[in-house]
């Protein structure tokens, strides 16, 4: 068994309240879950209404798969929601 992780760093320049911060959010963790059968969350900067820290888990048999799932979503945040993606880390356990 493989567990891919993977922690983004979001950028939302434009937002100027965490009432629509958390709108954003919710929207990412709800799509994203939904297309693509994964474990995530916003786990850090919660209080801070321009970056987010979002964590996703995946399990697998495989670890190139769970590296290819992972890198999908990653790309998929990046290029449909209204937010920066500052930085990302992947890693196998």
């Amino acid at each position: 068994m493989v567990i891919g992780v993977c922690e983004l760093e979001l950028r939302m320049g434009h937002v100027n309240s965490l009432k629509e911060k958390r709108s954003i959010i919710k929207s990412i963790i709800n799509r994203t879950q939904t297309k693509f059968n994964v474990s995530i969350a916003e786990v850090g900067n919660l209080d801070v209404h321009k970056l987010s820290q979002i964590g996703i888990a995946y399990v697998s048999n495989d670890s190139a798969q769970a590296h290819r799932v992972l890198e999908n979503i990653v790309s998929y945040i990046e290029n449909n929601f209204a937010a920066e993606l500052v930085d990302y880390s992947i890693e196998m356990i």
